[in-house]
């Protein structure tokens, strides 16, 4: 018999250096995969840069954040880069859950063998409607999912090939690798925020503006041209909850 939902615990590997961010990140988890406050833990690599597999011992699920401080492309900058990496590749191997987004997405295509690039001309920064593959269509998580569903995404860096065994789910205009699921296995990865809606995002980038964006214009730009509805979008780590970990029918 399996666990019951009260019974789950996750890890949640962040990889910010502002505090603010950090609880409104964790917050986001909260309350989109269902699960209560006292079901998460936290590993937050700024403050442990080293760690081993094993610490994922005892979770049912690691779920990895995004980040505005970090890039997986500068490990020798980023001495936790390759610790995730190793997380990562244990999780693959052992068959433990993965949820990973942002910059876990751009860890997970790394570890695995893909290749990730700085690519700020192409940079997405607001919402974008994706365009799913076939596969998706029988994916646990996507198969309900409407083509050209809206997705908070922002990032400067995308991947440029695939992990053997990625099977692509979804792709935007500017970035062709959205989201990936590993062949017979409990694990995925999002290029896009699943955690974040329009609100949270406007709150973010205004804090970070001066990393991302030219100006205060640029700024307004962007939130007044945000689709207001990425319900769909978020209702995934809740789909992850249920079909994945629970294993319920969908």
């Amino acid at each position: 018999m399996g666990k019951q939902r009260f019974q789950l615990k996750v890890l949640l590997l962040q990889i910010r250096d502002d505090e603010i961010t950090c609880q409104e990140e964790l917050e986001e988890f909260i309350r989109f995969s269902g699960l209560a406050t006292d079901q998460f833990s936290v590993l937050n690599v700024f403050k442990t840069p080293a760690f081993e597999p094993t610490c994922i011992t005892g979770y049912d699920a690691l779920f990895v954040g995004g980040s505005s401080d970090a890039s997986v492309t500068q490990p020798d900058r980023y001495p936790f880069v390759q610790d995730t990496k190793r997380l990562l590749v244990h999780c693959l191997q052992v068959g433990l859950p993965v949820f990973a987004s942002c910059f876990g997405f751009q860890a997970v295509v790394e570890a695995l063998g893909g290749k990730v690039i700085v690519d700020a001309a192409n940079m997405e920064m607001g919402t974008y409607p994706l365009t799913l593959t076939e596969a998706a269509g029988s994916d646990l998580l996507f198969h309900d999912v409407p083509n050209g569903f809206w997705v908070v995404s922002g990032h400067k860096e995308r991947a440029i090939s695939l992990p053997e065994g990625a099977i692509l789910l979804a792709s935007s205009e500017l970035c062709p690798y959205h989201a990936i699921k590993m062949t017979g296995k409990p694990f995925y990865g999002f290029q896009f925020h699943p955690e974040v809606d329009p609100q949270d995002l406007a709150a973010r980038i205004t804090r970070y503006q001066s990393r991302y964006l030219e100006n205060s214009t640029a700024l307004s730009q962007i939130i007044q041209s945000l689709q207001p509805e990425t319900a769909i979008a978020n209702q995934l780590i809740a789909k992850f909850v249920d079909r994945i970990l629970l294993q319920e029918p969908s």
